[in-house]
C-alpha cells in the first residue's frame, strides 16, 4: 500500500505536543489524560505526512493506529489531496459485485461499496427474483438539472409579464461561455419562477441539460451569471444562486413483474408472499416510521453504487427523501401491487442526477474500474442501473419481512462479523 512520506516535525511551527512518555500502548493511551486542541493554524498547508504526524501526536495515536489512518489503498497522496482538504489518508470500504441483474434485456454486473454484510446478498437475490419475470425495465428523462436564483423585490412590479418577455434573453445569457456543453447538445433549456409571499421573493428556476455530467458546477456558474442581469430587469436585491438537489426533471425509473411462483418455498406459497409484500408496502404508505426504514433499505441499494462510481451519494439521498415527501407526507419511494393475475408488480421512480465525466468519477482509479465493470455506461444507463438496484434491494427486504423475517438471513451473514469481533477481543494483542 502507498503510505505518505512522514517528515520529522521537530522544528515545525505547527508541531503539536509530543506524548509525555515513550510507551504508546493502547492501555497507556487510554489511561493518560491528553490535552487535545483542534486549533492547528496552517494545517492545510502541511504535507500529508506532516498532517498525519501532527494529528497522531495531538490525539496520542499508537503506531498501529497512525499506520492505518495513513493508508491510501488504490489512491495516492496527490489524489487524496485533490479530492479533499486536510487529507491524511483514506477510509476503505469493501467493494463487492451484485449478480443476477437483467436490465432492459441486458445482463449486467453491479459494483457496490458498502460495509453492511447483507446488502450485496439482498440486491443479488432481489435481482434473481426479478429475473424470473424478465428482469427490470428502466428509463430516464433528459439529464436536466435545476438552478435557483433568489430575488428580493424592493418594490411592487408585474414580474410575471417582465420575466415572460425576457425569457429567451435570459436563457441565451446563461449559455454564454458554455461552448463545450452546447457542442455536446446540452445547455440551458427553460426558465420558470415562483413567488414566496412570506419573503417577498421571486425564485427563478433555470433548467439545464448537463449531458454526461452530474452538473453541479455548470448549474452554479449559470445561476451566478444570470443573477448579474436581474437588477436591470426587476427592482430587486440578489439572494442565493445555487442548484437544487431535488432534481425532479432528472428522473430514473425501474419496474419489474415477478410471477407469484418465484416466491414459492417449502414454508410459504408464492401467492401468500405476494399478498404480504403488498400489505408491507401499504403499511409504509400509511405509516411514516415504516416508510423511513423502507426507504433506507432502498438507499442500501442506491448509495453503494454511487460510492463505487465516485458520484455524490449525499445529493441523491437528499433528492430522494425530498421526493418521498413531495405531497406533504413522507411516503415509500417504491410501489408494490398484486396484479389481476396474482403476480407482483413493483416500480421505483426517483430523482437521479449522476455523471460519468469529471471530478472523482474520472480521477479515482476504483471508480473508473467500477464503470468499466458495468460496460462504461453513459449517465442515463448508470442512473437506470442504480434505480433498478434500489428496487431489487427493496424487493428482497420485503420478501424476507413478509416470510421468515429479516433477521434469519441477515444474522447468518452478520455472524462473520460477530466471530471476527470475538477473535479480536480475545487476541493477546488486544487483551489490554
Amino acid at each position: 500500500m502507498n503510505t505518505p512520506d512522514l517528515k520529522p516535525l521537530a522544528n515545525h511551527k505547527n508541531q503539536a505536543p509530543t506524548p509525555d512518555r515513550a510507551d504508546t500502548s493502547e492501555q497507556n493511551m487510554d489511561n493518560r489524560e491528553l490535552h487535545i486542541s483542534s486549533r492547528i493554524p496552517g494545517f492545510y498547508e502541511l504535507s500529508i505526512g506532516e498532517r498525519l504526524a501532527v494529528v497522531s501526536s495531538v490525539a496520542g495515536l499508537t503506531d498501529s493506529e497512525r499506520f492505518h489512518l495513513g493508508q491510501f489503498g488504490s489512491l495516492n497522496g496527490e489524489l487524496a489531496d485533490v479530492f479533499i482538504e486536510n487529507a491524511v489518508g483514506t477510509f476503505s470500504l469493501p467493494l463487492g459485485v451484485a449478480t443476477n441483474f437483467v436490465i432492459n434485456g441486458r445482463d449486467i454486473l453491479v459494483p457496490m461499496a458498502v460495509e453492511e454484510s447483507s446488502v450485496l446478498a439482498a440486491a443479488s437475490h432481489g435481482a434473481k427474483l426479478a429475473r424470473a419475470g424478465g428482469g427490470f425495465k428502466t428509463s430516464t428523462t433528459l439529464p436536466i438539472m435545476t438552478g435557483q436564483v433568489q430575488l428580493f423585490l424592493t418594490s411592487t412590479c408585474d414580474f410575471d409579464t417582465i420575466l415572460n418577455a425576457r425569457k429567451d434573453e435570459l436563457i441565451a445569457f446563461a449559455n454564454r461561455g458554455q461552448d463545450s456543453l452546447l457542442a455536446r447538445g446540452g445547455g440551458a433549456r427553460e426558465i420558470d419562477w415562483h413567488y414566496i409571499p412570506e419573503m417577498h421573493s421571486v425564485v427563478i428556476h433555470i433548467h439545464i441539460d448537463t449531458r454526461e455530467a452530474m452538473g453541479a458546477n455548470i448549474v452554479n456558474t449559470m445561476c451566478e451569471r444570470v443573477s448579474t442581469l436581474m437588477p436591470g430587469i426587476l427592482p430587486c436585491e440578489i439572494g442565493l444562486r445555487i442548484l437544487t438537489n431535488l432534481t425532479e426533471k432528472r428522473m430514473a425509473k425501474a419496474e419489474c413483474l415477478i410471477p407469484a411462483s418465484a416466491f414459492d418455498s417449502p414454508d410459504y406459497k408464492g401467492t401468500d408472499v405476494v399478498d404480504r409484500i403488498e400489505k408491507a408496502y401499504l403499511f409504509a404508505y400509511y405509516d411514516v416510521h415504516r416508510a423511513t426504514t423502507n426507504n433506507k433499505g432502498i438507499m442500501n441499494g442506491i448509495d453503494p453504487i454511487l460510492i463505487a462510481t465516485g458520484n455524490d451519494w449525499r445529493a441523491i439521498e437528499a433528492g430522494c427523501h425530498s421526493w418521498a415527501a413531495r405531497d406533504g407526507k413522507y411516503r415509500p419511494l417504491a410501489t408494490w401491487r398484486k396484479t389481476l393475475h396474482g403476480d407482483l408488480h413493483g416500480s421505483l421512480e426517483v430523482p437521479m442526477a449522476v455523471g460519468v465525466v469529471g471530478g472523482v468519477t474520472k480521477l479515482h482509479p476504483t471508480a473508473r474500474a467500477s464503470l468499466r465493470l458495468m460496460g462504461n455506461p453513459d449517465a442515463s444507463t448508470l442512473a437506470q442501473t442504480i434505480v433498478a438496484t434500489g428496487l431489487a434491494q427493496n424487493l428482497s427486504a420485503l420478501r424476507a419481512l413478509a416470510s421468515e423475517g429479516i433477521q434469519r438471513g441477515h444474522m447468518s451473514l452478520h455472524q462473520k462479523n460477530l466471530t471476527l469481533l470475538q477473535q479480536h477481543a480475545t487476541s493477546p494483542r488486544n487483551s489490554n
